[in-house]
């Protein structure tokens, strides 16, 4: 990740940059030349304008994203979590170590019945149910867990500029 400032709002982008930014999503370890061929722009014009991108905010960073069972990890799970405490203290603490665990892909702040969606990648059920336990079901903020297996994850875009 950047260390680049969140944008606020609607961003303006013209059409160079988002001919930039959908290369960039659909292969970011394109070549600059490459880049710029695609965006009808000088290399020099591409490299700046997609440091730009990134100074403003727009581009957060580059991934690389794993294949999970190949690195140990096959069984992935959302986990809803309901906080029991809904003190500033406990929920901070939550907030700051769970997202840091490895194990770890996502989490979200939602909306409803539920507090936390965890996304999780772990080696076995066994180790998941192992992992609930440790992390969530022993902590005195995490009121209830719902885990629902994942079978299969497909990979959304970040859509149409």
């Amino acid at each position: 990740m950047s260390a680049a400032k969140k944008p606020s709002g609607s961003t303006s982008l013209d059409e160079v940059d988002r001919v930039l930014i959908s290369e960039l999503l659909a292969d970011a370890r394109i070549s600059n030349a490459a880049l710029a061929q695609r965006a009808g722009i000088a290399p020099s014009t591409a490299l700046l304008r997609t440091r730009q991108l990134v100074e403003r905010g727009i581009i957060e960073g580059y991934h690389a994203r794993l294949h999970l069972p190949a690195v140990g990890r096959s069984v992935q799970a959302l986990i809803a979590v309901k906080l029991r405490i809904h003190d500033r203290v406990q929920i901070d603490r939550f907030t700051g170590g769970v997202p840091q665990l490895p194990e770890v892909l996502s989490m979200f702040h939602v909306s409803g019945g539920t507090d936390y969606l965890l996304h999780v990648a772990v080696p076995s059920t066994e180790a998941l149910r192992d992992w609930v336990l440790d992390n969530l079901a022993t902590d005195e903020a995490v009121g209830h867990t719902e885990t629902t297996l994942v079978f299969d994850h497909v990979q959304g875009q970040a859509g149409p500029l």
